[in-house]
Order: C-alpha cells, then sequence, then structure tokens
C-alpha cells in the first residue's frame, strides 16, 4: 500500500518522519510539500486544492491519501470530486464544515505570531491568513455521500477543537471507523507518532 500523507498548516514533509519510521517496510509512503502547490503571491486554497488534484491525477492507480487536518480537507475534498480515484481516507483531525469563528480566531492569532516562527514551512505569514481566510465557505456536508472507500478517522484524545467534528464525520460516512490517539494533541504525526501509526495500519 503506496500512502501520499498530507501535512497540516505550520507543518512540513518531514513532520511525518517518526510516523513513517514505526510503519512496516512494506507501506510505502509520499510526502508532497504542500507549500509548493502555491504559486507566487496567490496563496488560496483553491489554487492548492486545484494543483493537488493535478499532482493526484498523475498517479495511475487508486490513492490511498492520509492527512492532517487542512491536509485532511484536501484528501476528503479529493475523495468528494473523485471516488473513483481514492483507494482508502486516513483522516486525522478533519473538518467537512469549517468553523468559521475557530478560523477567524486562528487569524487574529497568527498575527501576532512573529515573522520568523514561519520560516521553516516556506510561507510567510500573510499567506497563512490568506489562506485561512480562503477556506471560510468550504462544507462537504451535503457530498458526503459521494465518499464510498474504507475511511478511518483519527484525533488526538486532547484535540477538544476538532473532536467533536471528526466523531460526526464518522457518523456521516458509510464506511467510516473513529481512533483515539493518547498522549496527543492536534498535531498527532508529532505529539505520538507511534499511535498514529498503529492506527493507520487497521485500515
Amino acid at each position: 500500500m503506496k500512502y501520499i500523507l498530507l501535512h497540516g498548516m505550520g507543518q512540513n514533509a518531514s513532520s511525518w518522519d517518526k510516523t513513517i519510521s514505526y510503519l512496516p517496510d512494506t507501506a510505502e509512503t509520499v510526502c508532497p510539500e504542500l507549500s509548493n502547490f502555491f504559486s507566487e503571491g496567490n496563496c488560496n486554497y483553491s489554487e492548492l486544492y486545484s494543483l493537488f488534484c493535478r499532482y493526484c491525477n498523475r498517479f495511475p492507480e487508486p490513492l490511498d491519501l492520509c492527512g492532517l487536518s487542512l491536509g485532511a480537507v484536501l484528501a476528503l475534498n479529493y475523495a468528494v470530486d473523485f471516488p473513483h480515484r481514492v483507494n482508502s481516507l486516513i483522516l486525522i483531525a478533519p473538518q467537512y464544515n469549517m468553523p468559521k469563528f475557530l478560523l477567524k480566531v486562528q487569524n487574529v492569532l497568527f498575527k501576532f505570531i512573529p515573522e520568523s516562527q514561519f520560516k521553516d514551512i516556506d510561507l510567510k505569514k500573510k499567506d497563512f491568513i490568506t489562506l485561512t481566510n480562503s477556506m471560510m465557505d468550504i462544507d462537504f456536508t451535503n457530498s458526503l455521500n459521494n465518499v464510498n472507500c474504507p475511511v478511518v478517522i483519527i484525533c488526538g484524545e486532547k484535540d477538544n477543537v476538532n473532536k467533536k467534528a471528526a466523531i460526526k464525520l464518522a457518523r456521516e460516512l458509510p464506511n467510516a471507523k473513529f481512533i483515539t490517539i493518547s498522549n496527543s494533541g492536534h498535531e498527532v504525526n508529532l505529539d505520538n507518532p507511534q499511535g498514529l501509526a498503529n492506527a493507520m495500519m487497521m485500515l
């Protein structure tokens, strides 16, 4: 099985390194750098998703997509639009109907974070704010019945912001199961990579 691992906002491709180290040798992984899907000065979700689709469509076989947060949104979006192209989904801390209030709070917090904190992820602070604003109206509620592949939905036990939506999404999808990862918050791939790798193998 080949996993395409999609990192979250504020992470980069190397955020998956520890999780990958706990996966069996037979598990192939590909970790695209999401910042590479943005063109200069056009850091919005539509642009990101369009280039992500182009990336996914290069693979001839059905895909096994695993995404955290922003990566989970991209993976779910692709499965909704191209269900025949997706073999399985692993969604970590997913949102399927974006919580506008939380996104607005997040944008306010971004404004107080020093620009230097963004240097490791190849995006500027203003790019994060632009991206977050462009995601406000995302809502897959009426399209979830398009997703017919097996789905594992994962949330860190301390990720109270996303847990409710994750559990609800698991109930909405016909072939989904929900797993909580102990000793972890939102960034499960960093907080408990071994627990995450074990959960991924339950698919």
